[in-house]
């Protein structure tokens, strides 16, 4: 299998190794490994992801300052290439900051760090990274955010409804997000934005195997090409 992905790490990015694992497991082939302040991405990627955590702290807003690292430049550029970008949790929330994906991540309704396995509905299975699903399936995927409530304007949230872009939405109250949004895809739906973790839902000594197909689907779209 010819498939080629990195994990970008910021300062204070914690799901770095287990993203790489993920695409390792699924792929069977290693993710290469990218430090935010590189200036270049590898040669010939299939696949970019932006891992889970507390980049820089959270100061300013979370993801606000990881934006703006050198290597969110050549993401961009690559994004607009059509190559894939998946952010998880915090890469959700810099990818907003870096306006890669419309909207932004707010603190939790609840004003708490929730950390718990949730409902997922899965609202596109025509995308590159949902194809795996079926529309409407139920997912159980752990989240772990302090400040995952995603907020956009109503003509936003009218337009992401009518392109069918929102890609997963909570099945439950979770965190406040305007329609229950849990996820997220840009226009031309190569850049999938979700605060729920996937990749710590693909193995049953996890509790759930439901976050695998996302990484196989975006994996064998890309391979099959």
């Amino acid at each position: 299998m010819s498939f080629r992905s990195a994990v970008v790490t910021f300062p204070g990015s914690n799901c770095d190794r287990d993203l790489a694992v993920a695409l390792e497991k699924v792929s069977g082939t290693p993710a290469l490994r990218v430090w935010h302040g590189d200036a270049e991405l590898p040669e010939k990627l299939d696949f970019i992801a932006l891992p889970g955590g507390f980049s820089y702290g959270d100061y300013l807003r979370s993801g606000a300052m990881a934006a703006r690292s050198p290597i969110m430049q050549a993401v961009a550029q690559a994004a607009g290439r059509g190559v894939p970008v998946l952010g998880i949790c915090n890469g959700f929330q810099v990818l907003t900051e870096s306006g890669l994906l419309p909207g932004a991540l707010m603190r939790n309704a609840n004003q708490h760090f929730i950390c718990r396995t949730v409902r997922l509905s899965v609202e596109n299975s025509q995308s590159l990274f949902t194809a795996g699903y079926e529309a409407g399936q139920a997912l159980h995927v752990p989240v772990a955010h302090h400040d995952g409530n995603y907020f956009a304007d109503e003509d936003t949230l009218d337009r992401l409804e009518g392109e069918g872009r929102v890609a997963f939405r909570y099945a439950e109250t979770v965190n406040g997000s305007r329609r229950d949004i849990a996820g997220i895809l840009n226009e031309a739906g190569n850049v999938l934005g979700m605060m729920p973790h996937p990749e710590r839902a693909i193995e049953r000594e996890h509790g759930s195997t439901d976050g695998r197909a996302l990484f196989e689907s975006a994996i064998r779209g890309l391979v099959e090409a």
